[in-house]
């Protein structure tokens, strides 16, 4: 199966509808986690500008383990209690942050990072990892990425089995 990415148009949550649309395209039928975990991060990184870096932290029963990703290579390991992605796991709460400098406890996997935006990955009251995104701007998301990425997130957890 090919697959061609559709520029996105319209206003930001009719862009975010769009890629939701694509997403659950290239998730229709495919329950196998790391295959749709490596499929969404490429779609939404070449989908959506100012990003350095997206993909999954996926939970191992202790910690966050990086998963499929597009960007710079990424910390492996991120314990519950550390940065952005532990605070998105541990609190199941999506983490919208503007300034990752001012974050209390931020892992700092790449330097050019400087706003971040995590959102838990939960199924049937467990928690399965996080979807991650970085970007080289300050406060590059807005409520209507985190809509949006929530959505996204949400077809991801569909997906599984």
């Amino acid at each position: 199966m090919s697959f061609a990415s559709i520029p996105l148009t319209g206003s930001k949550p009719e862009q975010y509808a769009q890629l939701l649309a694509q997403a659950r395209g290239l998730l229709h039928g495919e329950h196998d986690r790391i295959a749709n975990a490596a499929n969404l991060s490429a779609l939404v990184y070449h989908a959506l500008p100012a990003l350095n870096w997206v993909g999954f932290y996926l939970y191992d029963g202790t910690e966050l383990v990086v998963g499929p990703f597009q960007g710079l290579p990424a910390c492996v390991r991120i314990p519950l209690d550390k940065g952005v992605c532990g605070a998105a796991a541990r609190t199941r709460q999506t983490q919208r942050v503007a300034d990752v400098h001012a974050f209390p406890g931020h892992i700092a996997c790449d330097s050019a990072s400087r706003s971040e935006l995590v959102v838990p990955l939960v199924r049937g009251g467990e928690l399965v990892g996080v979807f991650d995104l970085d970007s080289p701007e300050p406060d590059r998301f807005d409520a209507d990425d985190q809509a949006g990425l929530e959505a996204l997130a949400a077809a991801f957890v569909e997906s599984l089995r």
